[in-house]
């Protein structure tokens, strides 16, 4: 990327350095040779890897991984047996054994050898005896939050082997291949690895088992710093994420000396929903994992097993007692010795029943209990893990095991279009995505009659591009209640947020991959705003709903489709601007005018083509463009055109001519009515990235115009339209799809731009010829058409500048390719279903053309 990056700002150097129609032949050279040999450079690259490349295919049931192209997806099963078949072992071509693999910000201090399990020991073995949370020790890097829930995952085989496919040996077809499971982002994703590992003095660096000749928790790390993109990427964490890649639940974690009162009933439920839950004490900064009085370790990790009420009958009272069962995932004698722990004399007021129920057993097997009171009291923080419904087998659901309700969505942050920053930027705020959950019944045994709801809002991607300098972005989300009538608007705008508080609200906007918070709110509809803490950060997010009772969870958005740019105070922004109509001449001395002008620009054929467009338009930018030496040139190249071409039809150009100043004024009054604005600068130093201090072209300085008229986007470009959207124009209305315009089509097409036209001056408002982005929106209703946020996304990638902004040209690019993609496929949906089939040939042709 670095080189080619090099190669434009070279090349373009050279082309506007180049003066004169000889100097520009030249600079073509230049830029000619500089490509042809990054192309020669790069197809030698491309010889060497395909071989691996032929490895390569789709998974049928998998996403790619999020920072990879589609095509480099690998299938574990065709890949071995391709080395199989061929006696070979795999090597990875996408996380090769080099220092790349391992960090991106420095070389290695010392020789890194990579090296296969059984050129490590002599009895490589997949797992030794079983998988426990002894496999997994931690190396040099500083990714202890991984093998935290590495370990965590040992403690459910179900959720293990999901992760960790046990079809797969140093034995039974070996092939030197290996794959694992993760969550990522909604989808589950098969990562596929060879078995070299980095090893320092033939000892491995990074996780390793207490077992020297056990490999799956090394081949796990490696899997994981693959789909991030390096071993580096790992380092800092939370044990949270790693436990969500591993079971695509949703974490939240509660501080126990802020902990909310009714904390018992939060387990007991995620206990009946099978999430995972651990506890721990706040290290002690000079002792490694110092044991206090009680028996318990600090700075460990425990598992809650159990959450329950037990019956207690003592001479004083009885009653129900809370309680909690805890595990020490070492498995010895480490345990509680406090109150209730193995055999202390609390136990004898509980019933031999009750006993047998819980299971409970003596056993010094790292396994005790606590009342609920003395867990809050001695432990720190508690964090629970809640599954997704799908990590439920069928037998856990008969045996009891609730699961939650849950919706996600997707969603992207866009500068200029959809990153409306947090609630301190009312006026771009309500750009943000916007999502509506409905909560119709109340939670069971809930005496306030409400609903628990778990909002999880994550964002994409970031730790994957560490390596580019990329970190996690800071952000939040608001919830408001909607009424009936609330749910009308689609989106809500700006009023709506300007006189409504929010009834709940993440704790804090922070730069983690997730916020998440959990709320109790009655029954009723509610919108979810996600947002970067500041407007104009770039992202994409996904947003989960976690619910004990039923609920429904839609994207609050424009439905797509024409429309009608009527002032509506519903509509997002509130009241839209009023349109000016054209203000035309008579009636019929402008049509016989209009059509002496097509006649004479579309000759005997009577039809106009993209080129024939063109000269009309830019004739009509003439008089308002601003003007430098170059722009007359082309006015006067473009009326020397347009002279030979009423010539060939006998109507030779008089000035004296009085019908002839009838066609050069309807020109100029309906032609320059549509067009009279800059263009978007596509000039050559913008292309090429170069900045202000090469910046060679004319620039034009009006004092008397305001700044953003006068900064460097605004060059001139005499040019006029492109012929891309001049020759969209013509597709737009070329039903037989020959190319050219007729009469009545050419008049369409003018009456379209002049409403264009109209809509954009309203919404320029310091007539720059550039709108912003948050503004698309407003000004494409305003013309007509309705859209949702993925589409104007869509259009700001592809039309925007890098400041977010639109100019009028792709401004009227953005109308052209709307209507017609519309009208293409209102002509296919017949039944109005909002449903159309197309077969690839009709798709292709159809858009093909446009």
């Amino acid at each position: 990327m670095d080189e080619i990056k090099g190669f434009f700002k070279q090349a373009g150097k050279e082309f506007l350095n180049a003066a004169g129609d000889a100097a520009m032949g030249a600079a073509k050279e230049v830029m000619g040779s500089v490509i042809n040999e990054i192309f020669i450079k790069k197809e030698a690259e491309t010889k060497r890897i395909l071989p691996s490349i032929k490895n390569m295919r789709v998974l049928g049931e998998t996403a790619a991984y999020s920072h990879r192209p589609r095509q480099d997806i690998q299938d574990f099963d065709t890949i071995r047996q391709q080395c199989l078949n061929s006696g070979s072992l795999f090597e990875d071509p996408l996380f090769p054994a080099s220092d790349e693999s391992l960090m991106f910000s420095r070389r290695p201090d010392r020789y890194i050898e990579w090296l296969r399990p059984h050129e490590i020991c002599d009895d490589p073995q997949f797992f030794v005896e079983g998988y426990s949370r002894f496999d997994v020790q931690q190396g040099e890097l500083g990714d202890c939050w991984l093998l935290a829930a590495a370990a965590n995952l040992t403690q459910d085989s179900n959720l293990f082997f999901r992760v960790v496919p046990p079809d797969q040996s140093f034995e039974e077809n070996y092939a030197g291949i290996f794959h694992f499971r993760f969550w990522q982002y909604g989808k589950w994703v098969d990562v596929v690895i060879d078995d070299r590992l980095p090893t320092s003095r033939g000892e491995l660096m990074y996780m390793h088992s207490a077992e020297r000749n056990e490999f799956w928790s090394a081949l796990l790390e490696k899997a994981y710093a693959k789909l991030h993109g390096s071993y580096e990427a790992l380092k800092g964490g939370s044990t949270c994420e790693a436990m969500e890649d591993f079971t695509g639940g949703v974490t939240e974690w509660y501080d126990l000396k802020e902990a909310p009162q009714n904390l018992f009933s939060i387990l007991a439920k995620a206990a009946e929903r099978n999430s995972m839950m651990g506890c721990s004490l706040e290290a002690d900064p000079n002792v490694l994992e110092a044991e206090t009085p009680e028996g318990l370790i600090r700075g460990h990790a425990y598992s809650i097993t159990k959450v329950c009420m037990i019956d207690i009958a003592t001479p004083n009272r009885q009653g129900k007692i809370p309680m909690i069962r805890l595990r020490n995932p070492w498995g010895n004698e480490a345990e509680w010795n406090g109150p209730w722990s193995d055999g202390s004399p609390e136990w004898r007021y509980i019933p031999d029943d009750q006993k047998h129920e819980i299971g409970l057993n003596f056993d010094r097997d790292g396994e005790f209990w606590m009342s609920f009171q003395d867990f809050l009291h001695y432990f720190e923080r508690v964090e629970i893990c809640n599954l997704s419904p799908d990590s439920l087998t069928e037998s856990q659901q008969n045996d009891g095991k609730r699961k939650w309700e849950m919706s996600m969505f997707e969603g992207e942050w866009t500068p200029g279009v959809t990153a409306g920053g947090c609630r301190n930027f009312l006026e771009t705020f309500w750009h943000n995505p916007q999502y509506v959950i409905t909560l119709e019944d109340p939670d069971e045994e809930d005496d306030d009659g409400k609903c628990t709801v778990i909002v999880a809002l994550m964002q994409k991607n970031r730790r994957s591009k560490r390596n580019l300098g990329m970190e996690c972005l800071t952000i939040g989300f608001a919830i408001y209640h909607l009424n009936e009538r609330d749910l009308q608007v689609r989106p809500q705008g700006l009023s709506f947020f300007k006189y409504r508080s929010s009834v709940a609200r993440s704790p804090h906007f922070i730069n983690t991959r997730e916020v998440t918070a959990r709320f109790k709110l009655p029954p009723g509809h509610y919108l979810i705003v996600p947002s970067t803490f500041d407007p104009n950060e770039e992202g994409e997010f996904i947003i989960r709903v976690f619910s004990e009772s039923q609920m429904d969870m839609e994207e609050n958005d424009d439905h797509v489709g024409y429309g009608d740019g009527a002032d509506n105070d519903n509509r997002p922004g509130g009241l839209y601007p009023n349109m000016p109509s054209p203000v035309a001449p008579p009636v019929d001395p402008q049509k016989e005018a209009l059509a002496r002008l097509f006649k004479s620009v579309a000759g005997a054929d009577m039809e106009v083509d993209w080129m024939e467009l063109k000269r009309i338009l830019d004739h009509s930018l003439r008089d308002e463009l601003p003007i430098t030496t170059s722009s007359l040139e082309t006015a006067q190249n473009v009326k020397e055109n347009l002279a030979p071409l009423s010539q060939e039809n006998g109507n030779v150009p008089n000035t004296n001519n009085n019908n002839d100043l009838d066609v050069g004024n309807i020109l100029n009054t309906i032609v320059s009515l549509l067009c009279g604005l800059c263009n978007k600068d596509n000039s050559v130093q913008e292309m090429f990235g170069l900045d202000d201090q090469n910046n060679t072209t004319q620039r034009l300085y009006d004092p008397n115009r305001n700044d953003d008229y006068n900064s460097p986007v605004m060059t001139a470009t005499p040019e006029g339209f492109s012929k891309d959207i001049c020759r969209s124009m013509v597709a737009m209305l070329d039903v037989d799809k020959s190319g050219k315009l007729g009469l009545e089509e050419f008049e369409a097409l003018l009456t379209d731009i002049a409403k264009w036209k109209a809509v954009f001056k309203i919404y320029d408002v310091h007539q720059t010829g550039r709108i912003d982005g948050f503004q698309l929106r407003q000004a494409l209703n305003s013309a007509g058409y309705h859209l949702n946020n993925r589409i104007l996304n869509a259009l700001v990638h592809r039309y925007g500048s890098r400041d977010g902004k639109i100019a009028f040209d792709d401004f009227l690019m953005c109308a052209v390719k709307i209507k017609t993609f519309i009208d293409i496929f209102k002509d296919k949906d017949t039944e109005n279903t909002e449903t159309a089939t197309f077969t690839m040939d009709e798709w292709i042709e159809s858009t093909i053309y446009s």
